[in-house]
């Protein structure tokens, strides 16, 4: 049983703890800053400013990952984001904290976040190995994991803001980090990162991605989709003042129904890949995600909210474990690193452009429009995705079906 490696264990806890404390400041954060300056607009500011820091950093930390390896970047990471996130609550409680501040530091944290998502998927070979269905096993465990968080974070931090108010939810999420630094360091083992060359630098692996037929699109569609979910994260706040009382456990439980979903269907998915491939369940159930989010174009209840969420949620965990063991696999290991960690800078472009998209009509018409636009472009997305999957699996089988022929 591969959860008998106290590496992957230890890993599965970290993540779970500071994931968790991040989930908690997504809502923490946003509605914060809404309670305190009464704008819309100025909260999608602070969310693109960390977006942007993502992005601007992902490409470099690609070339950092290759040097120093994930277990060391993971550590650093954990070491810069948890002072620089306690920096927020106690400069607001001192009076220091003044708006253009704020965004520098939440730009920071983006900035040091950049390089450890690729670390993340690059340390789970190193503790596991080269094999699909096992990597793609251990993750449908980490992406349970990360679900739980969905369902944990919101939900707490729904309650505790009415509690404690949303500063204090902040100092958790910076108390996190810093017990997923000692469990990394503690449990995980170092392995030297792989011999790569130094030619090109860090667009290597930006180059691999657009060589590659399946990273290539799935690259534009994942993007597009990862942008509409963020422009319905930043919703769900300014819907809840807007139509549900303003009342922040709602927006947690809108947050937390994607959680509960996804970890049903991650607890499935871990036994569907015994049985079929990566790329025919990405093809055939991706859809899920897409369809039931039509829900909210028609000024739904909460509840009913809730439950597409939920819905959308469930096959998002169905495809996400095959998902990330293919994005993981399929680059050499020797240029994964840097494959990774571009993609992950490609991935990051989602937070500015759906700010970008749906910050102005959020601000100017309200949410129902951004929920309508959030609908199609996760269904033209997914669709892309799934055409995409069924192709490259067919062209893959083609050799054995014609040797058998």
């Amino acid at each position: 049983m591969i959860l008998r490696q106290r590496s992957l264990l230890a890993l599965l806890v970290a993540q779970t703890i500071s994931t968790t404390g991040m989930q908690m400041t997504w809502l923490a954060l946003p509605w914060f800053v809404l309670t305190t300056t009464g704008s819309a607009g100025r909260m999608v500011l602070v969310l693109a400013a960390e977006a942007i820091g993502l992005a601007a950093f992902g490409l470099p930390a690609g070339s950092v990952l290759s040097r120093i390896g994930s277990r060391r970047l993971m550590m650093l990471s954990d070491g810069l984001r948890g002072p620089l996130t306690l920096s927020i609550p106690i400069l607001h409680w001192e009076g220091l904290l003044s708006f253009p501040l704020l965004l520098v530091l939440v730009f920071c944290l983006g900035a040091f976040s950049a390089g450890y998502f690729g670390a993340q998927r690059v340390v789970v070979p190193e503790v596991l190995s080269e094999d699909e269905r096992l990597v793609g096993k251990a993750n449908a465990y980490l992406q349970a994991a990360t679900r739980v968080t969905l369902l944990l974070g919101p939900a707490a931090a729904g309650v505790l803001i009415g509690w404690l108010g949303a500063a204090s939810v902040i100092v958790i999420d910076a108390a996190t980090y810093a017990v997923s630094f000692a469990l990394v360091g503690v449990f995980i083992r170092s392995v030297a990162p792989p011999a790569v060359e130094e030619r090109g630098g860090f667009l290597d692996g930006l180059r691999w991605i657009v060589r590659d037929r399946l990273f290539r699109a799935w690259s534009i569609a994942f993007l597009a989709g990862d942008a509409a979910w963020t422009a319905f994260f930043a919703t769900v706040p300014v819907l809840v003042v807007a139509d549900f009382g303003a009342d922040p456990k709602t927006a947690g439980w809108i947050f937390a129904s994607f959680g509960v979903g996804a970890v049903l269907g991650n607890v499935v998915s871990f036994r569907l890949q015994d049985r079929y491939d990566g790329l025919f369940l990405v093809g055939v159930l991706v859809y899920g995600q897409a369809l039931p989010v039509w829900a909210l174009a028609f000024h739904p209840s909460a509840t009913v909210v809730e439950a597409a969420i939920f819905c959308s949620g469930l096959f998002n965990g169905l495809v996400n474990p095959p998902i990330h063991a293919i994005f993981t696999l399929r680059p050499p290991p020797a240029i994964r690193p840097r494959v990774l960690t571009a993609l992950g800078a490609v991935m990051v472009l989602s937070g500015p452009l759906g700010l970008a998209g749906g910050g102005p009509v959020l601000s100017t018409a309200g949410p129902h429009p951004v929920l309508v636009g959030f609908a199609a472009v996760q269904t033209l997305a997914m669709a892309t995705v799934s055409v995409v999957a069924l192709r490259v699996r067919a062209a893959r089988m083609e050799p054995a079906l014609q040797r058998a022929a």
